[in-house]
């Protein structure tokens, strides 16, 4: 039998499952909207995160002990997720874009100012300026970890990984306080829709950027990792350092020049 550099998967029923998760998820919240009750939208909250548990198991077994993460393999996933985080650049260029089309140019409808009259902006200065502190410094303890990891010295790496996940939670926590604390809400015209679904969604990725640093403190934990093999981590800081980037061009252009 001839062997090859790449991992040809076996059949999985988790691709399934996630899209009927997503299709519960999306149903659902269309659902919620019309005050239908949240049970579809928890079913597939619970369908999706089942999947992930499941298919990251499997990943991990594949990678770490059954050794199917070659050379070429982890290079091919390496192209994959910088190719990822690529569609996530663009994800975001379309929602600063609409947000240049309103704010440089506002209609006569706004009063042909920005911000609309009526907005009370958040002070750039206050909230919006620690959660830059606090992901800026995440990125610092993020990159911590990895020199950590690729030196060996895996308790650095493991301080590092754990200040990460807090100060993700902390940023995440203080958002939180902002959006109820803001004068004005997403169905205040342009404004709101804007603010709120490009800081929402940048949210959303810390979020997710925080339970990937959590599974990779957990494997870095159970001895996952080693100084020449850890692509689970370089992904999620990869990830985490597009989340930083995305989050100071949002500080600069909404909360600063925008307001």
């Amino acid at each position: 039998m001839l062997r090859n550099p790449f991992h040809l998967v076996e059949s999985s029923p988790w691709p399934f499952t996630a899209a009927m998760g997503a299709l519960f998820l999306t149903t659902g919240l269309v659902s919620w909207f019309h005050g239908k009750g949240l049970l579809l939208l928890s079913l597939g909250v619970l369908v999706i995160l089942l999947t992930m548990v499941q298919w990251w198991r499997d990943v991990i077994r594949e990678g770490t002990y059954q050794g199917y993460h070659t050379s070429c393999v982890s290079m091919n996933l390496r192209w994959g997720m910088l190719l990822f985080i690529f569609s996530e650049v663009c994800f975001f260029f379309a929602f600063f874009w609409g947000f240049f089309h309103s704010s440089l140019v506002p209609a006569m409808e706004l009063g042909c100012v920005w911000p609309p009259v009526g907005i009370m902006p958040l002070n750039a200065f206050k909230v919006p300026l620690l959660n830059t502190a606090v992901l800026l410094g995440s990125g610092v303890s993020i990159t911590w970890a990895h020199h950590g990891l690729m030196a060996g010295k895996r308790e650095e790496a493991l301080y590092g990984l754990g200040l990460t996940v807090f100060l993700g939670v902390y940023f995440t926590v203080l958002q939180w306080g902002e959006y109820q604390e803001a004068s004005f809400s997403v169905a205040d015209g342009v404004y709101g829709s804007t603010f709120f679904v490009m800081t929402g969604f940048h949210g959303l990725h810390v979020l997710i950027g925080s339970v990937f640093l959590v599974v990779c403190l957990v494997r870095c934990y159970l001895h996952h990792f080693s100084t020449g093999h850890h692509f689970g981590f370089e992904a999620a800081a990869w990830y985490w350092h597009f989340v930083d980037v995305v989050w100071i061009f949002l500080y600069l252009c909404i909360y600063w020049w925008g307001s």
